[in-house]
């Protein structure tokens, strides 16, 4: 509840990770995740941003739903942007241990082969349910697009995610929002507002110290 944009906004330069702006035909929350656009390599950092993600997503859902879709878009992905295995477990860890049965469902977009190797040694990670949640997804195989577009309107879907919608991630947009979201985040945990950031201005991007400071209790 103490994680504001500032604190993460770093991890969010080259869009690795953000809320969409459409949503799944049902109306939920689409968290897109490209690992090609990793931009740092701090351990506590990207634990801090994907919790802080989350719980945006979570605050995002429309009435009556409780389950977010996830758009992870392997494209341009390669061992060299292979997350540690650190970091990777301790993801898991938090979703699985901290937002359980959160995930509606999740397309792997793009993923490259030598993917599935290391998705092999990663699965014994992931709990049995969410496993079957996973969809793999290409854009040059109609059949397994056709999968996405049942749940995503491709109206609504990005060109590079093989929609029609020409958005784009830009970051200073993405500050923008982010900053009114911590307002709402500020009001729904009861905090203190004065130390969020004014709506009218977007946080200046540094990065910030990555530990998540304890509410006084």
């Amino acid at each position: 509840e103490d994680i504001r944009w500032p604190d993460v906004s770093v991890e969010a330069e080259t869009g690795k990770m953000y809320r969409a702006t459409f949503t799944d035909r049902e109306g939920r929350t689409v968290v897109v995740m490209r690992p090609a656009k990793q931009n740092t390599s701090s351990h506590e950092g990207q634990l801090q941003y994907l919790i802080y993600t989350l719980e945006n997503a979570v605050l995002s859902l429309p009435e009556g739903h409780d389950k977010m879709v996830w758009l992870i878009d392997f494209t341009g992905w390669t061992l060299a942007h292979a997350t540690p295995f650190k970091t990777a477990r301790d993801c898991m860890n938090v979703l699985q241990n901290h937002y359980p049965e959160r995930l509606s469902i999740a397309f792997l977009f793009n993923p490259p082969k030598v993917f599935e190797a290391s998705f092999k040694v990663l699965k014994v990670l992931v709990d049995p349910k969410s496993a079957q949640k996973l969809n793999f997804v290409y854009k040059e195989n109609d059949e397994s697009m056709k999968t996405m577009y049942n749940h995503i309107d491709p109206e609504v879907l990005p060109v590079e995610f093989g929609g029609k919608n020409n958005a784009v991630y830009n970051h200073e947009d993405y500050s923008k929002l982010m900053t009114k979201d911590d307002i709402k985040t500020a009001s729904f945990w009861a905090a203190d507002v004065n130390h969020v950031v004014s709506v009218d201005s977007v946080p200046e991007v540094k990065p910030q110290s990555s530990l998540i400071v304890a509410k006084a209790s």
